[in-house]
Parts: structure tokens; C-alpha cells; sequence
């Protein structure tokens, strides 16, 4: 189910990737079904007592309800946490504590299941994939299953030069998109979706505030834990960045291709087919939540298919969460990244769809008397009253 068009074809306002039309998942992309939403809202009065006294749960049983297009919802039984992987060549300029390409470092700890994102995976029930889109080191040093999809070796200089070209933006788009086919063919039920990278946070950045028309210093964040001259670093790179973003605002490939990188070309087109397959995804940081914020603008349905897991802290997440809608299930102060926030969410989300298949509906309230009728006439009197009619009348 791709949005397709004709090779050759002049494009005049149409936004096109080698064979797939943007604007049409405007139209591909449906909304959950919002019968079958309140039909779960309206199912907990016989489950529980008050109808509202699971709260959270409860919402998140409902929502999941409209995406399966069941009620009751479906236990999560298959999640599976993505991490795309990728290193970006605004490093360069000293705005993370880790050195410049050195995202492999990451991506092999979670690929040797030492992480924390493993750890707690490990703890929810969660499957790990790490997926290369653009690490900078040489591939045979990791599995030929990770490095399959990989676009390019790091990226450009997003303050001076394109991140990407074109066509690796459509490259990377592509297997996004591919791979949310291949997670929804699968059987995979819930996706998580994170990010390792190194300058990553500053890409993110950029992204948000040229499409939510804010200044650099509004979304600069901490990220992995910068000191204020790097912050300040990072800042002026953010802003030197936006003024190569807004003049290709209204094309997302070329945006993405200018400011973006591989890995957050193919998580973009991973949110948009997750959406028009009706697969669940999940975001973690800033990094998805940018992605979430570009595939927004190209189908605003999107977003109804997402959750959000986590607040990081970082106030770009924020801008772009508040943009699309969406609220943070859990927020426990996590900046480590890999998806570890959207995996804190992931047992509440279990717990809801669990006490929605589980629960046997409750026995109906017994019929109490209504304190303000007035009493029978024709009951019988008290024994103190037929006492008292029993004396002998006085003379």
C-alpha cells in the first residue's frame, strides 16, 4: 500500500519520491476508528466502579481499542523496539559531550545487549532492532543484519552544507517506509520507536523550530549533557541551520535532506506507512518527536496512531509534542535516548490493554429503597406503637 506516481511525470506543486506521492497519505492514512473508542469508554461503566476509576489505563485501553478496531482491546503480546542509528556532521562543532562519529560506540552496546534500552526491553517483553542508517564507521564492524539498510557513512554539515542528497533522503524515506511493512507483516503489534546518534539532539532542533516558526535559543536543549559553552555552540549551529531550512519548508524531503540526516528520513517515512498500515508506534525523545512533527505535515492524521512515551527534558520535544497534540505518558526525568523513556511507558500501556481483555463485567448494583418516599400506609406498625395502642384509655 505505497502512494505511487508516474516515472517522467512533471511535478509542478506535487511532492513526489522517486515513485511515492507525499500528498497522497493525506489520503491513505485513516483515523482509528472513533465508534469503536466510545464503545470502549462506554464498556468500563460495566467493568468498574466509578466508569473512570482506572484513569490512564483506561484511556490508553480505548485508544488502542480504535487502532486495533476491537473491543475489548488486544494484550500487547509483540512489541518491538526500533533504533534507528546515525551519525550527524554537526558534531563536528563540539555540541555533544560524545566525539563526532563516535554513535557506533552506542549502537554496539545495544547490539551486545548491554544497554539500558536491552535491560529494560529484556524487563518488558520487548524485541531489540537496531537498524544503521548512517553510522560513521566502517560496516564490517557490525552485523550485516544492522549495517543492511545503511544509506551513507555519517552526514553533512547541516550549518553549511545538505545533510543529504536528494536522492539518499528518498533512499533512506523508502526503507522506512519498507520497514513498517515488514514490522506490520510480522505481527508486531506496538512499535517503540529510538534513536542512537551523536549530534542528533541539534538536528532535531532544527527540524522543530523551522517548522514551528520559533527561534533557535526556544528549543536549544542540554542534550547529552552539555556545558553552557556548548550550549552556546549549539545554538548558533541550530540557528545557522534554520536559515538553510526555511526556504524548502514546503517540501519534507527537501527539508529533511538540507537539515535532517538518514536516520530521520527513514523514521519519517517509517511513522507515515506505520500509519497507513494501523500499526501503533510509540515516540521516545526529541528525535521522534521531530520525525512525528515532519510526517505531520504530511499527513495531519497522523498523529492519531502515536503515542508519546516520555518527556525528555528537552524543550524542542516539547514544542514539537504540543504541535501535534500529543501528551507524555510518563516523565521520569530520562535523557539517555535508544527508546529507554518509551519503554518506562510500555507497561502502562500493557496494563491497559490487559485490564480491558481481562476484566469480567461486574454484577448489577442491588435495587436500594428510596430514602425520600414516603413510608407504606399499610405496613405494618412498630412495637412500640402497638404498646402504646394496647393501654387502657384514661377516665
Amino acid at each position: 500500500m505505497y502512494p505511487l506516481s508516474h516515472a517522467g511525470e512533471a511535478t509542478g506543486t506535487v511532492r513526489r519520491v522517486s515513485g511515492i506521492e507525499l500528498d497522497d497519505f493525506g489520503s491513505l492514512v485513516e483515523r482509528p476508528d472513533a465508534g469503536v473508542r466510545r464503545d470502549s469508554r462506554e464498556r468500563w461503566q460495566r467493568l468498574v466502579r466509578p466508569a473512570g476509576g482506572l484513569g490512564k489505563p483506561a484511556e490508553l485501553a480505548d485508544w488502542l481499542s480504535a487502532v486495533q478496531g476491537q473491543v475489548p482491546a488486544r494484550p500487547i503480546s509483540r512489541p518491538r523496539l526500533l533504533v534507528f542509528a546515525g551519525d550527524h556532521g554537526v558534531a563536528a562543532l563540539g555540541v555533544s559531550v560524545n566525539p563526532a562519529g563516535s554513535a557506533v560506540v552506542l549502537a554496539r552496546a545495544a547490539i551486545d545487549g548491554t544497554a539500558a534500552l536491552n535491560i529494560l526491553a529484556r524487563q518488558y517483553g520487548a524485541q531489540v532492532r537496531v537498524i544503521d542508517m548512517a553510522l560513521d564507521c566502517d560496516p564490517a564492524e557490525l552485523p550485516a543484519d544492522v549495517t543492511a539498510h545503511r544509506v551513507r557513512r555519517g552526514s553533512g554539515r547541516l550549518d553549511i552544507e545538505d545533510a543529504l542528497t536528494r536522492e539518499e533522503a528518498e533512499q533512506a524515506f523508502r526503507t522506512g517506509m519498507a520497514l513498517a511493512d515488514e514490522e506490520a507483516d510480522t505481527g508486531t503489534d506496538l512499535v517503540l520507536l529510538g534513536d542512537l546518534s551523536v549530534g542528533g539532539t541539534t538536528t532535531a532542533a532544527v527540524l522543530i523550530a523551522a517548522l514551528c516558526g520559533t527561534d533557535a535559543s526556544v528549543v536549544t536543549g542540554r542534550g547529552s549533557g552539555i556545558d553552557d559553552l556548548a550550549w552556546m555552540r549549539k545554538c548558533a549551529a541550530i540557528r545557522d541551520g534554520l536559515r538553510r531550512a526555511r526556504p524548502v519548508l514546503g517540501d519534507q524531503l527537501a527539508l529533511l535532506a538540507a537539515v535532517g540526516g538518514a536516520d530521520f528520513a527513514a523514521m519519517s517515512g517509517f511513522l507515515l506507512q506505520a500509519a497507513v498500515r494501523k500499526l501503533p508506534v510509540v515516540l521516545d525523545g526529541v528525535v521522534s518527536a521531530a520525525c512525528a512533527l515532519v510526517a505531520q505535515r504530511v499527513a495531519f492524521r497522523a498523529p492519531d496512531w502515536w503515542l508519546a512515551g516520555h518527556a525528555s527534558g528537552e524543550a524542542g520535544q516539547a514544542k514539537a509534542l504540543d504541535r501535534i497534540s500529543l501528551e507524555p505518558l510518563v516523565d521520569q526525568s530520562i535523557a539517555s535516548g535508544g527508546g529507554t523513556g518509551a519503554l518506562l511507558a510500555l507497561p502502562l500501556i500493557q496494563a491497559g490493554a490487559a485490564l480491558s481483555a481481562e476484566l469480567p463485567e461486574l454484577p448489577p448494583l442491588p435495587q436500594l429503597p428510596d430514602p425520600a418516599a414516603p413510608a407504606d400506609a399499610g405496613a405494618p406498625a412498630s412495637a412500640a406503637e402497638e404498646e402504646k395502642s394496647a393501654e387502657p384509655a384514661a377516665d
